[in-house]
């Protein structure tokens, strides 16, 4: 067998080697599911310049979360996961002239606790979580013309 023969066999077993190795393994060493239970729903103050669920009517948004790591575990609360709920930037929708000049905040509460700012974060332990998310946005100046507005909340969990 020539020379160049025997590389083209040597070439195709080692691409038949790299073709027939597993693809590497990763471990998955955590997770965190975050299920919505029901959408919030923000109501106007009396004054018309805001708009919340913490309002008279307003109901949180609530999410059952649920977390487990493995690195958690063995290492207790040094690598868990954090779960937060920032703030969105704007309405998803809303009437015309109704996203000028409103800031929004959120702040949640992890099973009935106290509130907490939306932008921060909170290290959980591995367990399950009932999360209630509120949602306000308010205006600089003047009320918020009439009409439906929708915004949505991203609950994190890093």
């Amino acid at each position: 067998m020539g020379a160049s023969r025997a590389r083209c066999i040597a070439a195709a077993s080692a691409a038949a080697l790299l073709a027939a190795t597993p693809p590497a393994h990763t471990a998955v060493i955590g997770t965190c599911t975050i299920n919505v239970l029901s959408p919030g729903e923000m109501r106007a103050n009396p004054a018309i310049s805001r708009l919340g669920s913490k309002e008279a009517g307003g109901e949180p948004a609530r999410v059952s979360i649920r977390t487990n790591s493995l690195v958690c575990y063995v290492l207790g609360l040094l690598d868990c996961y954090r779960i937060s709920a920032p703030a969105p930037a704007g309405f998803l929708s809303a009437p015309a002239g109704g996203d000028s000049g409103v800031t929004f905040a959120t702040s949640y509460r992890i099973g009935g606790g106290g509130d907490i700012a939306g932008n921060i974060r909170t290290e959980v332990f591995n367990g399950t979580y009932q999360v209630a998310i509120d949602l306000a946005a308010e205006r600089a100046s003047g009320v918020f013309p009439a009409g439906a507005y929708q915004a949505q909340v991203t609950v994190r969990c890093e």
